[in-house]
């Protein structure tokens, strides 16, 4: 096995698959094109198909195999999926055109100054460097060995897998988004019963020297939460008559950025906290007038929170937020006006902080819905434009503000695209317990037969495609969402429906490696070619 998925991985990195290209068609093709060279699928190749991916405009495919155990005939199946496609190589610098040629970059990488660590994986033959042979075509690898394992064996194998090698992971999760819909077809057909998703994304360790492997139940989720605020501008001259946006922006990030306060605290594991990934203003040019608008957005990691209750949490935040504010500045004015022999009135402003779904219905009101036909003919704008959907999403706040009555300073939270829910395995659920118990026994082998420190924990830690197994089943959470992310349905939009009909428990179970996403990328060989391969077999035979 070692021998041949060294060979395979070597083969599937040499194809570049860098999202958003080409190259995402080729590797599908490649893959196809691997598996139907395994005697199991010349005699089922109705087995074996590539899936247009829906509404792709670079026609990009997935690829799925089906493999139905002769043992015993049973409906119970797994599902083993991984990503094809890659980021990019410009990190590479004048060594792009060996990003994807292992051996060659390897000995190119020694003409160049790099820390111990990596000088070391460097110099020996246990490592694998490549863009992409660690994050994540090692894994696809091991699922393709495993595939061709139970295969050549079919007739003592009891149950049945799918494979999905799914495209655009690493950008908007469209492979997956479209497999959902073929996983409800095959159920359809064959009658599986599907009893969990296993993912062989990548591994790595959590702080230099760690030679721990980390096996994951269940999966991180991820929001991406906005705040429009709008202030009042006045002249600099007249600086107190006014209210800065940017400094209502800076105390809002201020309370929410890396607030561990509002980090998801789950069995002794902890998400990470929100952190900023765009504050600006919207003033276009410079002037002597003060700033009325600004917004930022934050990427939001969740174990438990549903979008409702993380509104709901910002929303306290952007009030007390706000709140320190208004007090600051009639404290600064009381200051000045005593300084200065004027008069103090205490300013004017009063915190106020809605959410997109409530400023809109007022809105709405106040226009006896007409501001329904203003968005359409804005959405049109805006599509025309190919806009980022971030900024579509601003763009939509903003025009249901400018059409409001109300011209006092006022912060509305909503929400922008993307959404990856997160799912929490647990005992309780009895697909959940099933997998859970598989594992633990499948690590219990490995302890005894290799020298390995395993250890499972309960949330996989990267943002992945096995967000979209299992949604959230509270109406509120969804409402939340849809109903305040600007443009949803005609930007973005998620099988919220058919995700609930899978509804099941992952992992991730991946092989080891180090500096995703980094011109030193490597993958471990021994471990991911040599004990992975038991490790998830063992947890396959333990769920069937």
């Amino acid at each position: 096995m070692k021998e041949f998925l060294v060979d395979l991985v070597k083969k599937l990195t040499e194809q570049s698959s860098i999202v958003g290209t080409d190259g995402e068609i080729k590797i599908a093709h490649l893959i196809y094109d691997e598996l139907s060279k395994l005697e199991y699928f010349k005699k089922h190749p109705g087995n074996l198909f590539l899936s247009d991916i829906k509404g792709d405009s670079l026609g990009r495919k997935n690829v799925i195999a089906v493999v139905k155990g002769e043992k015993q005939d049973i409906d119970d199946t797994i599902i083993l999926i991984g990503h094809m496609d890659t980021v990019g190589v410009e990190d590479y610098g004048n060594l792009k055109e060996f990003a994807f040629c292992p051996d060659e970059l390897k000995d190119e990488l020694k003409t160049k100054s790099l820390d111990e660590d990596v000088i070391e994986d460097m110099n020996s033959d246990d490592w694998l460097f490549g863009r992409g042979i660690f994050d994540m075509k090692a894994g696809v690898a091991v699922e393709i060995g495993l595939l061709k394992e139970i295969t050549e064996n079919i007739k003592d194998f009891k149950g049945n897998i799918v494979f999905l090698a799914l495209a655009d992971e690493e950008g908007n999760s469209k492979g997956v988004l479209s497999a959902v819909d073929d996983l409800l077809k095959l159920q359809e057909k064959y009658g599986f019963s599907y009893q969990a998703v296993i993912d062989t994304d990548y591994m790595a360790p959590k702080f230099t020297g760690d030679e721990k492997k980390y096996i994951y139940i269940g999966t991180v989720g991820k929001l991406l939460p906005c705040f429009y605020i709008y202030g009042r501008e006045t002249h600099v001259g007249q600086a107190f008559e006014g209210l800065d946006a940017n400094l209502i922006a800076s105390e809002i990030l201020k309370e929410v950025d890396l607030s561990f306060e509002l980090s998801d605290v789950v069995e002794n594991e902890a998400s990470l906290p929100p952190i900023s990934l765009c504050m600006r203003d919207l003033k276009q040019e410079y002037s002597v007038q003060t700033v009325n608008e600004a917004y930022i957005y934050l990427n939001y990691s969740t174990y438990i929170s549903t979008p409702d209750e993380v509104i709901d949490k910002l929303k306290n935040k952007a009030y007390k937020a706000f709140t320190n504010v208004i007090n600051k500045l009639n404290k600064e004015y009381k200051t000045y006006c005593e300084a200065t022999g004027q008069p103090f009135k205490k300013l004017p402003f009063e915190p106020r902080v809605l959410t997109f779904e409530e400023m809109y219905k007022e809105v709405w009101e106040e226009t006896e819905g007409k501001i329904d036909e203003i968005l359409k003919k804005k959405k049109q704008e805006l599509l025309r434009e190919n806009i980022d959907e971030r900024l579509f999403s601003l763009e939509m706040v903003r025009e249901v503000h400018k059409n409001w009555s109300y011209r006092m300073p006022v912060v509305i939270i909503y929400f922008s695209p993307p959404y990856y829910p997160h799912i929490y395995v647990k005992s309780e659920d009895e697909r959940g317990r099933k997998l859970i118990t598989a594992i633990i026994e499948a690590v219990k082998k490995a302890k005894s037969k290799y020298d390995y420190e395993f250890e499972v924990k309960k949330f996989y830690p990267y943002i992945s495609d096995l967000s979209y197994f299992a949604i959230p089943d509270k109406r509120e959470a969804i409402d939340a969402l849809t109903k305040n992310m600007p443009g949803y349905g005609e930007i973005y939009s998620l099988p919220f429906e058919s995700i609930l009909k899978l509804n099941l428990p992952v992992a991730n179970i991946g092989p080891f490696g180090k500096d995703a996403h980094k011109f030193t990328e490597r993958v471990n060989v021994k471990y991911s070619f040599e004990v992975l391969p038991e490790l998830i077999e063992e947890v396959i035979k333990n769920l069937l």
